[in-house]
């Protein structure tokens, strides 16, 4: 319950901030322009409640249906305007006035976005460094050579030190390129390349995670299966185990790796294994009967035992990204430039097929992301909200009629033909927008029950 009230929170104040200052956007700069503003509401449908402010007696409404909003304007082609406002109406405006008030909505989401990131990368975020892990069998990074241990270095020529630079670098070139080369070292400072095929990324149409498609996974610097503290009473404890023992080998199978040593006991509830070790030096044996504990629903083992640690390992294996207030803000500004034009990329693929239709998200997913975001951090929750507002921008800047986009569409086309588009052509227009808006959230909707129920 906790976890969906999370959900619930993140996703509306999400979408709350982010509907507010796109339709702050076409407010200020319509204001500033001298346009009167008749209503300003957040979401759709039946007002929950309004209240009437300014000079010009603006109505400011919180609706029924939150997913989106809408600044009316003074306009003659809605209703009668007193003669002594027609000046300040929307219609009566310059083409080019009229639009820069529809850009200042995807301006404002953009800003945002930049402004989030930057909060983000001069504060400084903490992430996983880029260590991979043992790939799956048969999988391209398996068939190109890929060890647990090792760490990126780069990625094409593009050089990466946390798993997310990873992701991001990958996805981008995996538009361009069958194969992308990754740049790794391992524990012994030997420098390899590992070419990943990306064909099996390609013909899923880039649906779900690349780097899971193709094999790679985040691992961790090594770390020696030292015991730290051991719990009384625990399996671990009545098998004679103490703090300082090294384990060598489980049932015969030699280990170097603390990973190593979890994932064996978690694999077996229930059962006695038999641990070589060492302790101050001496080997030693004993046996070990793995209790066992539910967690989601799944049935793992547990000792009661955890890794010896001086905190070089959290240093190993996280860093800070953090910049100068400067060197953050010029980063945020490249951070949002490349994510919205690589979003417009894989929306010109989705339309040639490249690009599976199934990448659409729609509210559920949305929320979905935005309950998992908060859930790990403000910083994550922060760059979520970055991301989904210059997603936003993007959107309304599409030519389609309905969205900002489409009204661009027809201011410029009035510049050329020095005459506004007839009221026969914006009405079939608006049908093909709406039309087209439906279809796109058919789609989201329907991608969003497929991941609910696949889980």
């Amino acid at each position: 319950m906790s976890n969906l009230l999370t959900t619930l929170a993140a996703f509306l104040l999400a979408i709350g901030l982010l509907v507010v200052v796109h339709e702050f956007g076409h407010y200020f700069v319509a204001r500033r322009l001298g346009v009167k503003v008749l209503s300003f509401s957040l979401g759709f449908g039946k007002p929950l409640w309004s209240r009437r402010w300014g000079a010009d007696r603006t109505e400011w409404v919180i609706a029924a249906l939150p997913l989106g909003g809408f600044v009316r304007m003074l306009d003659e082609r809605e209703g009668e305007v007193d003669p002594g406002e027609r000046h300040r109406a929307f219609n009566r405006q310059s083409p080019w006035r009229r639009m820069a008030i529809v850009v200042a909505g995807p301006a404002a989401n953009f800003l945002l976005a930049i402004l989030l990131y930057w909060g983000v990368f001069a504060t400084g975020v903490e992430e996983p460094r880029a260590w991979l892990g043992t790939p799956p069998a048969a999988s391209a990074a398996a068939d190109a050579g890929v060890r647990a241990g090792e760490r990126v270095l780069k990625v094409g020529d593009v050089a990466v030190d946390t798993w997310q630079d990873v992701r991001w670098s990958m996805l981008q070139q995996s538009l361009e390129r069958d194969s992308v080369d990754l740049e790794v070292i391992d524990e012994h400072a030997r420098i390899s390349i590992r070419r990943i095929d990306m064909l099996v990324v390609r013909e899923a149409g880039w649906e779900g995670d690349p780097l899971g498609r193709v094999g790679l996974m985040l691992g961790h610097p090594r770390t020696p299966p030292v015991l730290g503290k051991v719990a009384g009473n625990s399996a671990a404890a009545k098998a004679g185990l103490l703090a300082g023992d090294l384990i060598v080998a489980v049932d015969g199978q030699p280990l170097d790796d603390w990973s190593e040593l979890v994932n064996v006991i978690r694999a077996a509830p229930g059962r006695t294994l038999r641990l070589d070790f060492r302790r101050d030096g001496v080997p030693l044996a004993t046996s070990v009967t793995i209790a066992s504990e539910t967690r989601n629903g799944k049935e793992i083992g547990r000792i009661g035992v955890n890794v010896l640690s001086d905190g070089a390992e959290k240093d190993a294996w996280l860093t800070t990204v953090r910049y100068p207030p400067a060197i953050a803000l010029g980063k945020a500004v490249m951070e949002t430039w490349e994510k919205s034009v690589f979003s417009l990329v894989m929306m010109g693929r989705m339309l040639t097929g490249d690009v599976s239709w199934r990448n659409l998200s729609g509210p559920v997913t949305i929320a979905n992301y935005a309950g998992q975001s908060a859930r790990l951090g403000i910083d994550y929750y922060v760059r979520f909200l970055a991301l989904v507002s210059l997603s936003l921008g993007v959107l309304n800047l599409l030519p389609i009629p309905i969205l900002d986009g489409g009204h661009l569409l027809y201011y410029l086309a009035e510049l050329i033909r020095r005459a506004p588009a007839s009221e026969r052509a914006t009405e079939i227009g608006q049908r093909i927008g709406i039309a087209l808006m439906f279809l796109l959230m058919v789609f989201a909707f329907y991608n969003d029950i497929s991941r609910l129920v696949s889980g």
